[in-house]
């Protein structure tokens, strides 16, 4: 996670793991071919997690990958790439290397790139960058994209809290910020409310990995979670959620596939359904990754960048992102069809401003 339609864009698995392939880490080799829409070109700067991280940084490549196609673009000069940063100090230089290589549009994607981008901007005015999940003001060639993350969490309590068949819920968030609180605000009320309706007190345990890629630490508090009875854990902890998962398929692949103590995952960002496939111990295929709450960070990019190569680039502008075009919603997942109607009822409540949803945990 990071510091978080309009139709729904999901490129598939085999183009974005064909477009993986292609790109080195930082460095990107630049691929030649027939692109010709230089003021279209646009690149992409993830965090440390990497393009497929599952999560953030995966769905912005997705995104970019759809956009693409929908110009006639191709990988490479001109049309579309994206540079891969193992850590803080190669955002500036993958940066550098974007505009070197004559991207107009630069996409950098999570809170940490900040100082970067709007560095970057100050020195090549005559580029477009974007910020995802921050704030850059005063820059007139700088767009803040932002996403009402807290809503689509709220909506993934109501499923936790009608899931539970302990009465024992999960949140594990990857570095406390203004960011993740979306998250844990919006889940931590959604669960609060429904168990209110349904006249039952449900326990919320909560913690912090203090890291977005630490999956061993993770995996650990989510083992101590387990055994505190949790049966439904929801994540925003970007790459370090993959040790949630493991961790609740260490617990399933002990159980048969229709056991009471089944325990479920609900993912982040993007549908993390590929990371909740498990076998169970009576050898059937199964998945517990209940519902995923989705970001719709391919959403911003498509959207942006479709604009910018328009000449509308909206510099200067904070871009928010909600429920109304599903730049923010939930996976159908494996959630029970009654439960799945709940949700969508309290969907049409934040939309009709019959429930507000706050943004940070309560004290």
């Amino acid at each position: 996670m990071k510091k978080i339609k309009f139709k729904k864009i999901l490129a598939t698995g085999t183009v974005l793991a064909a477009g993986i392939a292609l790109t080195a880490c930082s460095g990107a080799k630049q691929n030649g071919g027939s692109n010709k829409k230089s003021s279209a070109s646009v690149a992409l700067i993830t965090d440390i997690a990497g393009v497929d991280d599952h999560s953030f940084n995966q769905s912005g490549w997705e995104g970019m990958v759809a956009y693409g196609k929908s110009q006639g673009l191709k990988r490479g000069i001109n049309g579309y790439q994206y540079f891969a940063s193992s850590s803080a100090s190669d955002f500036t230089p993958n940066i550098n290397q974007a505009v070197a290589a004559g991207y107009k549009t630069i996409f950098g994607v999570g809170y940490s790139l900040k100082g970067a981008i709007a560095s970057a901007a100050k020195k090549h005015t005559d580029k477009n960058f974007v910020i995802i999940d921050d704030v850059i003001k005063g820059q007139k060639n700088v767009a803040s994209a932002n996403f009402k993350s807290q809503d689509a969490s709220y909506m993934a309590g109501v499923v936790a809290a009608r899931t539970t068949k302990t009465n024992v819920v999960g949140f594990i968030g990857g570095v406390h910020g203004d960011i993740v609180d979306l998250f844990d605000a919006g889940f931590a009320k959604g669960v609060q409310d429904t168990a209110k309706k349904m006249g039952k007190k449900i326990t919320i345990l909560n913690q912090y990995v203090g890291s977005f890629t630490a999956a061993d630490k993770e995996k650990s508090i989510a083992k101590a979670m387990f055994a505190k009875k949790a049966d439904v854990i929801f994540h925003a902890s970007g790459s370090a959620g993959q040790g949630l998962f493991s961790e609740a398929k260490s617990v399933n692949e002990g159980l048969a596939a229709n056991s009471s103590k089944k325990v479920w995952v609900i993912g982040v960002d993007s549908d993390q359904s590929n990371l909740g496939k498990y076998k169970s111990k009576d050898g059937k295929k199964s998945n517990l990754c209940l519902t995923s709450v989705m970001t719709g960070v391919n959403v911003a990019v498509k959207d942006i960048a479709t604009k910018a190569a328009k000449g509308k680039f909206p510099g200067g502008k904070q871009l928010v992102y909600g429920l109304k075009h599903n730049g923010v919603y939930l996976t159908r997942g494996y959630v029970a069809d009654s439960v799945w109607e709940q949700a969508q009822t309290a969907r049409s409540q934040i939309l009709a401003g019959k429930i507000s949803v706050p943004s940070h945990p309560s004290k």
